[in-house]
């Protein structure tokens, strides 16, 4: 019997990188698993229903939730996983970009929780796990909008916490440092080594890493955490 037996998920960005990570670590401990997304990368996990959902969308994020209810006849743990980056600084960086980043990164995040509460609320509670980012807490150069929608992401994470603790709605942000994944393997070299320079562990993480602690999050085991960060860095954020 696995830590998540019993329980149905819904992953955002479930199809490549931390995501992919979260929906094989979750199916393998028990739980009923659909993996949303714009894109199908790589095969299918066994047993992980896969659906189209643009987290920028408004009545995709409805049709979703309730699809998942009608389906699997409840939902108990929502991951908004789904981000993307832009690396322009303040000066150069286009409305049309702050709005692309800003719309994935953390109006995707406000419209799946707005759409996933009243569903963990019928369900008797749940957990919603937000994916904020190191470079959510402190500064770096340029990635400006990407930025500001990490850390947004960790106030809208304790917000959640506080206003739904009567519902036993659980809210908790996941801050990962560099981990491997094609969003990182597209970056600048420079920029990859500098990162991983100043991590004290010496080494990026892996998505299965981020995985183990939205596994603990979605579980049971984690029944009186909520409004907290879970930091998975190497140590990054303790310097």
């Amino acid at each position: 019997m696995g830590r998540l037996t019993g329980k149905v998920a819904l992953v955002t960005g479930g199809s490549r990188g931390i995501g992919r990570g979260i929906v094989e670590a979750f199916a393998a401990e028990g739980a009923v698993v659909v993996s949303a997304d714009l894109d199908e990368v790589g095969p299918p996990v066994p047993g992980v229903e896969e659906i189209r959902l643009d987290v920028t969308d408004e009545d995709g994020w409805s049709a979703a939730v309730a699809g998942v209810e009608r389906r699997h006849g409840r939902l108990d743990v929502l991951v908004n996983n789904a981000g993307l980056i832009s690396y322009e600084p303040i000066e150069t960086l286009t409305l049309d970009e702050w709005n692309r980043v800003v719309g994935v990164d953390q109006t995707g995040v406000f419209l799946g929780m707005r759409a996933a509460i009243p569903a963990l609320r019928r369900a008797g509670g749940g957990s919603i796990i937000n994916l904020s980012s190191a470079w959510g807490v402190v500064g770096g150069v340029g990635t400006h909008a990407y930025h500001a929608s990490k850390g947004a992401v960790r106030s809208m994470t304790r917000n959640a916490a506080i206003t739904y603790a009567p519902d036993r709605i659980r809210a908790n942000a996941v801050i990962p440092g560099w981990i491997a994944t094609p969003l990182t393997d597209a970056q600048p070299a420079d920029l990859n080594a500098a990162v991983l320079a100043g991590t004290p562990m010496r080494r990026g993480g892996t998505p299965a890493e981020i995985a183990h602690g939205c596994v603990y999050l979605a579980s049971d085991e984690s029944s009186y955490v909520t409004g907290t960060d879970l930091v998975i860095d190497g140590g990054l954020l303790a310097q």
